[in-house]
């Protein structure tokens, strides 16, 4: 008689277990929001005398783009490249320059004798003609702030890449922390129920050790996802560009906002990705380069005049000399080195030609590899989804038929890890999607500015 009141105690615990566990099935969404109050719990133990800050996507980008410093170090470059056009075109506005000189001279011998000079002089010139030298040299300097433009939107680019991937593991990071610790409390309500099994004489030794470690390796999982999300906090504050790390949140889903399935045209796209603009306006600025190297064979023609007075003894204030004139300029024999320069020069644009097209082809399949990544994780996310669906069921089924005793321990803890799993995959299939997107949009040169969504 006490054996069978053991058993129906037993069997009782055993059906608030598994109904427990049923439950926690038909709520994993709910758990899902859960989440959040877990890492504020967990968030608060380990950092006590730091408020935790929670940051949406749209506040990581505004932050990105007034603080990293990759963004500041390519706008840096683009100053650098207009202040080259400003110092190129100042040759062609007036020249001018004022010299002032004095000196005492004497003759030491039988005598001594001694003289004072003091002269000034304000001269100017303008250049008339040099071949489109100038012209060409501006024309090149206003490609290369193209360029560092292009490239000012390449490191954007680069910048959302990385901002975005530090997002989307601190979320996964939040979100497998929550899951651990469902796990991991899973796993001890099935320690309890092995072991009250186990007592009663319902189960063997080796199911109850099977339970227990499974039990140590969740709750190894859980310390592991402490320290990922402490991971993913520090790596999230590192591509906002904080000098700075303090406990984060991000708050965000597992949702896309490219829904679009059709493939499009991946060639305009390299066309207006800023990589290849930038390697088109090296090319067009190499055109210009070698227009000018040829220029260097024409003559230099200046208008020139100069103001001033020379002097001996006294401050020249009675008279003032000028003069007027056009030189000319043109160049005979350096050695070669002008047509070294135009070789140099020629070289240098079929270099730039070549890398042009070069830099299309392996944008060209950057693009078609990620746009197939981007669809296949896609695709991946549904079929995730239903493999947790039916390992759910299949848990659903399988605690009510082991606490009945219709299926073995062993294929009993089959299914239960299948529903682990499941939500992990599931878990990773979403991570590997958002990343997947996020480097899709980074093959089409997508910047930080315009893609906060």
């Amino acid at each position: 008689m006490v054996i069978k009141v053991q058993e129906k105690e037993t069997d009782c615990v055993n059906y608030l277990d598994f109904t427990t566990s049923t439950m926690r099935q038909k709520g994993l969404n709910a758990l899902r929001n859960m989440y959040p109050v877990l890492i504020l719990m967990f968030l608060a133990a380990v950092t006590p005398l730091h408020a935790e800050e929670s940051v949406s996507w749209e506040q990581c980008v505004i932050e990105a783009v007034k603080a990293h410093p990759d963004l500041y170090s390519a706008l840096a470059v683009l100053q650098q490249a207009e202040a080259d056009k400003r110092i190129t075109k100042g040759a062609l506005l007036p020249q001018l320059s004022l010299g002032i000189n004095s000196s005492e001279s004497g003759t030491i011998g039988k005598g001594i004798s001694s003289s004072s000079a003091l002269s000034y002089s304000l001269l100017a010139q303008q250049l008339l003609y040099d071949g489109q030298k100038t012209s060409n040299q501006i024309a090149s300097n206003a490609e290369a702030i193209n360029t560092a433009q292009h490239n000012y939107n390449a490191v954007s680019a680069n910048v959302r890449f990385a901002l975005r991937s530090a997002f989307t593991q601190l979320l996964k990071a939040q979100d497998l922390f929550g899951l651990t610790v469902e796990i991991a409390d899973r796993r001890k309500n099935n320690v309890r129920l092995i072991s009250l099994r186990y007592q009663s004489g319902r189960e063997h030794i080796g199911s109850l050790r099977q339970a227990e470690a499974d039990l140590a390796q969740a709750q190894f999982e859980v310390s592991q996802a402490k320290r990922g999300l402490i991971l993913g906090q520090t790596n999230l504050a590192s591509a906002l560009g904080r000098d700075t790390h303090q406990p984060l949140m991000v708050k965000g889903t597992f949702s896309v906002s490219d829904l679009s399935t059709s493939k499009p045209d991946l060639a305009q796209l390299v066309k207006k990705h800023p990589l290849f603009q930038q390697l088109d306006t090296k090319s067009k600025a190499a055109r210009f380069d070698f227009d000018a190297s040829r220029s260097a064979f024409s003559p230099q023609l200046y208008l020139t005049s100069s103001v001033g007075r020379s002097a001996y003894d006294r401050l020249p204030t009675d008279a003032v000399d000028w003069s007027a004139g056009v030189t000319v300029s043109v160049p005979i024999y350096e050695g070669g080195a002008g047509r070294a320069r135009v070789a140099k020069a020629r070289a240098f644009l079929s270099q730039q030609n070549a890398q042009e097209k070069s830099g299309f082809l392996l944008l060209y399949n950057a693009l078609e590899l990620s746009w197939k990544s981007f669809q296949d994780t896609r695709q991946l996310v549904l079929v995730q989804n239903k493999q947790l669906e039916a390992a759910t069921q299949r848990s659903k089924i399988a605690n009510a038929q082991y606490s009945n005793g219709l299926v073995t321990f062993n294929d009993w803890v089959i299914i239960e890890n299948n529903l682990v799993n499941a939500k992990k995959n599931l878990l990773n299939a979403e991570a590997d999607m958002l990343l997947a997107e996020a480097q899709w949009i980074q093959s089409k040169g997508g910047a930080l500015e315009g893609q906060q969504e």
